[in-house]
């Protein structure tokens, strides 16, 4: 999976500083928030961002260059910082939430159980196969999908109930997404943050990464 993963050479013509960090990390043992889990999401709150970050207005511009309006579906980072205090979901959600909201950018998560062939970020064609809870893609929109159809909409928007990470999942894939002013610098950071988050609910977790760009 992780090495099939790509950009769609369209959608880097509107952001060409855009990165993804791909994470798998195979093995885990998800569970219910706990106390952990919570005191990350505090800690990440107590450093959030300003809304008026640039990091944050980086995606409220991204999202526009492709007709999406940001006041009405909100970059999922930015969603998340208006959300205070952080919501409690499980144990590895719990992780990545924490790690986007620190760095100021959007995560996602996938379990792989419920993937479909390789992970890529496209322009909707706008007949892609979707679920109730997304939607139909408009034309143009950018979208992750794999074989099976959309699995989160205007970038990072919104997920699809398929492919969300439960206290289930065993096998999953994140997608830490990267904008200028973000540094790679700070995207390998994150990514360190996350690897070592998993290892700390699941020590002897398999973890691979890859940079696209």
């Amino acid at each position: 999976m992780i090495e099939a993963i790509r950009v769609d050479e369209a959608v880097r013509e509107l952001r060409p500083d855009f990165a993804v960090l791909a994470v798998c990390a195979y093995g885990l043992g998800n569970g219910p928030s706990d106390e952990r889990s919570c005191g990350w999401l505090a800690a990440a709150a107590e450093t959030a961002p300003e809304l008026d970050d640039p990091k944050i207005e980086a995606w409220r511009a991204a999202y526009r260059t492709f007709g999406a309006k940001p006041q009405r579906t909100r970059p999922s980072v930015d969603a998340l910082i208006r959300r205070m205090p952080l919501p409690e979901i499980n144990l590895v959600v719990d992780a990545y939430n924490a790690v986007s909201v620190r760095h100021g950018l959007p995560i996602g998560g996938e379990d792989l159980a419920h993937y479909r062939g390789a992970a890529r970020l496209v322009r909707a064609a706008g007949d892609e196969p979707s679920d109730e809870v997304l939607g139909d893609p408009g034309i143009g929109e950018v979208v992750w999908r794999d074989d099976e159809g959309v699995t989160c909409r205007r970038w990072n928007w919104r997920q699809c109930v398929r492919t969300r990470i439960t206290e289930d999942t065993v096998d999953a894939l994140f997608l830490l997404e990267r904008l200028e002013p973000l540094s790679l610098d700070e995207l390998t950071t994150a990514g360190d943050e996350l690897t070592a988050r998993l290892e700390e609910i699941t020590p002897g977790v398999r973890i691979e990464s890859r940079l696209v760009r």
